[in-house]
């Protein structure tokens, strides 16, 4: 045991690993390779048992990158590092929930992070468990981007860097996938934004299409930094308004809050921000709405002073808030 060994103290060993069904595979019968301490883990450095095996004929070889304590404390597969839950990236699942990514980023402290919680969670599948109380609206806006159905195409093998420069002559004996390979957004992942959920690429197209499904779509005019919430319960205030809203968004930095303007008289508010980057994470975060007080309020963009001058002020005391904030 690597108990006996002071230098092996915090080292891990594991029988099996945790995985998601689309990892696995479709072949109910897996062969298995395991390897102790083969490797260090991607996020927390230290070294843990590697497993390696094949998921499916035709797919490529595939093997843990995280260790089991790290993935116990965000719920995510040691080898793709979606939710096992949801099958999503973590940044979309936290941003749902509004869970602070407490791990530490940096070299320093990751062991001793990743020690500590091995104690805290105590029997527990993942940190998540202990901790999290969701929303309503978060869990509704999970359950509509849950991926449950396991996408075995993630499996396929890398595309051959020698057919895109167009001089692999192995033909059909190559093991890897004669495609030319497809520059976007999306190209450009690594290990420690998808576990951290920050600046991943693919959690921010999920996050936007499903907040422009929900009507939320981001206004042309860049000006624009302001959101307004309708249908508030009679109990709310300007204080506890901007308090949940600073609380559902634990990514942003309470000095990017620019204003909270509370409409007593018809139960609304205007939510201004200082960037339209911050502005858009916020709707993107709420596109199933907002609770507060336990209630689900709505959530629209502002208008600018033009377009909302343009227009007879049907609802007056409304329309003329309006402009005055969004600009």
């Amino acid at each position: 045991m690597p108990k006996s060994d002071i230098n092996k103290a915090g080292w891990e060993q594991s029988e099996f690993p945790i995985l998601c069904e689309t990892c696995l595979g479709d072949n109910p019968f897996i062969r298995m390779s395991k390897q102790e301490f083969g490797r260090s883990c991607g996020t927390c450095a230290r070294p843990f048992t590697v497993f390696r095996w094949n998921p499916g004929t035709g797919m490529r070889f595939k093997t843990t990158v995280i260790c089991q304590t790290c993935a116990k404390i965000k719920n995510v597969c040691q080898t793709c590092l979606l939710d096992l839950e949801y099958g999503l990236p973590t940044q979309v699942r936290d941003t749902a929930l509004g869970v602070e990514s407490e791990a530490p980023t940096s070299e320093i402290n990751r062991e001793y992070y990743a020690q500590n919680m091995e104690s805290k969670l105590d029997g527990a599948k993942s940190l998540l468990d202990v901790n999290t109380r969701a929303s309503s609206a978060g869990k509704e806006m999970l359950k509509q981007l849950a991926r449950t159905d396991p996408y075995y195409k993630r499996n396929r093998p890398h595309i051959c860097s020698f057919y895109a420069k167009g001089e692999c002559n192995r033909g059909d004996a190559c093991p890897y996938r004669h495609e030319m390979p497809v520059q976007n957004e999306l190209s450009k992942q690594n290990i420690q934004d998808r576990y951290h959920g920050r600046n991943d690429p693919v959690a921010k197209k999920i996050l936007s299409t499903h907040a422009a499904s929900m009507g939320l779509q981001p206004p042309e005019d860049q000006s624009i930094t302001s959101l307004f919430l309708s249908s508030l319960p009679a109990s709310a205030t300007e204080e506890s308004v901007r308090t949940r809203v600073l609380k559902s968004l634990p990514a942003v930095q309470p000095s990017q809050l620019k204003s909270v303007v509370y409409v007593a008289k018809s139960r609304c508010a205007f939510v201004n921000w200082k960037d339209r980057a911050t502005a858009e994470l916020a709707a993107q975060a709420w596109a199933n709405g907002l609770e507060i007080d336990g209630e689900t309020v709505s959530i629209r963009w502002g208008r600018s002073k033009s377009a909302s001058g343009s227009k007879k002020p049907a609802t007056s005391s409304v329309a003329s808030s309006s402009s005055a904030i969004a600009s």
